[in-house]
């Protein structure tokens, strides 16, 4: 997965990640599915369930799909 468009923030949203699901299985050998799978499995709800917004912690994800080889 890539970064933040400022490519400060560890953080992405969740449809950020799921566009790029269908290019990161073709790079990484994967199938869709299971590169959806560890989205969700990735993905913080707001803060208190009330604050800020679902996030994906790209560092996260990418040693997941690393895992994965």
């Amino acid at each position: 997965m890539t970064n933040s468009g400022s490519g400060l923030d560890p953080n992405i949203t969740p449809n950020g990640a799921k566009v790029q699901v269908p290019r990161i299985a073709l790079k990484r050998g994967l199938s869709e599915k299971t590169v959806y799978l560890l989205v969700e499995k990735h993905t913080s709800s707001r803060s208190l369930g009330i604050f800020g917004e679902p996030r994906i912690n790209v560092l996260e994800l990418n040693m997941a799909l690393d895992e994965l080889k």
